[in-house]
């Protein structure tokens, strides 16, 4: 995987933590600047460690599914996206709305609630690890990479959201998921001999 599309990997991964960053800005209030580092960095931290994890599983059956790994990789992929697309048109246009099975979300500043964000937001980001255990991926690379783009985009998140509200995270989930779903099939189309520079 090229260096390119590692970044749009990454860019795609982290439209989740965005689209929630966004929503958290919303009520920042004049501490936007000090949740945003705070955001960045737990988000970053946890988005770049679970591709990690993902890949040390994945490597584990490498092999036993060596025939397949094009079709798991375009599925996992396909999927995330598919789910993020779909996300962007169904969920709420209000935040408020958005978290209703946990409203105390984004009332509080408190670490283990935001802990529990970065998690929920950086499955997706387990998924794809498991992919990068059957494609050529230098690991660390990678989780740098998702990690340091999440970081960015998130703190810029709750800025976005402390000036313009919550506009801009339906954009961010769709465009996430079809960065997704293009680089799962680029994938699979390579595997069945088709070559796409990126």
């Amino acid at each position: 995987m090229g260096l390119l599309q590692l970044i749009l990997l990454s860019v795609g991964l982290a439209m989740d933590a965005f689209a929630v960053s966004v929503c958290r800005g919303v009520k920042a209030g004049r501490r936007a600047v000090s949740i945003a580092v705070t955001i960045g960095l737990i988000f970053g931290f946890f988005q770049g460690v679970m591709p990690l994890i993902g890949w040390l599983v994945g490597s584990t059956f490498a092999e036993e599914l060596d025939a397949y790994d094009h079709w798991i990789a375009f599925v996992l992929l396909a999927l995330i996206g598919g789910k993020m697309v779909i996300e962007s048109f169904s969920c709420p246009t209000n935040c408020e709305e958005k978290t209703v099975s946990t409203p105390r979300i984004f009332h509080s500043g408190h670490f283990f609630v935001l802990i529990s964000l970065a998690i929920a937001t950086s499955i997706d980001a387990l998924a794809v690890g498991l992919t990068f255990a059957f494609m050529e991926v230098h690991i660390l690379t990678a989780v740098l990479c998702i990690g340091i783009v999440t970081a960015i985009l998130s703190l810029m998140g709750v800025l976005i959201g402390r000036r313009w509200g919550a506009r801009k995270k339906h954009s961010a989930e769709l465009f996430g998921g079809i960065i997704l779903i293009l680089l799962g099939l680029k994938i699979f189309l390579e595997h069945m001999g088709c070559r796409i520079s990126l």
